[in-house]
């Protein structure tokens, strides 16, 4: 498997534990991982299981501008244990524990992901919207919309 795949892989998964947390899917999801990273050590599982609710603490207890560096700092860690256990195993293991985690992921993905149009654009999280010289900037989202009035125009370009 490519180092990109790989790589691909494990930051959805680190994604998916972070979105997951507090959320009704999370037991459920947490003891899918739990399982998936035991890879039938009993013990591993355990240890799994209490570094996803670490992780769905520390997501709980952080507030404003914090939530957001935790939020990076807690999927960029998943990202690295995603990824040193898919490394740490042979090929025809690595094939199959990516293929179960694809899986995995699949299952629990929000529903309702995002989709666009030709002409549009699709975002999991926050967009902002600003009109350039005078001109009008909409957008229907599911989240927090953020325009800005424009700046006018600089006389010089008419």
């Amino acid at each position: 498997m490519l180092a990109e795949a790989i790589t691909a892989l494990a930051a959805a998964g680190g994604t998916a534990v972070v979105q997951a947390a507090g959320t009704d899917v999370w037991t459920e999801f947490r003891q899918r991982v739990a399982r998936w990273f035991g890879r039938g050590n009993v013990q591993r599982e355990r240890t799994e299981l209490d570094r996803l609710d670490q992780t769905a603490a520390a997501l709980e207890a952080a507030e404003g501008q914090q939530a957001e560096r935790v939020r990076l700092r807690q999927e960029a860690s998943w990202e690295a244990w995603f990824i040193a256990l898919l490394e740490g195993l042979n090929d025809n293991q690595r094939e199959q524990a990516a293929a179960e985690l694809r899986t995995l992921l699949v299952e629990y993905s929000p529903q309702g992901g995002v989709s666009a149009g030709q002409y549009g654009i699709a975002a999991g999280r926050d967009v902002n919207v600003r009109a350039e010289q005078g001109s009008v900037a909409a957008a229907l989202l599911q989240g927090d919309v953020n325009m800005s009035t424009p700046t006018m125009p600089d006389p010089s370009q008419g």
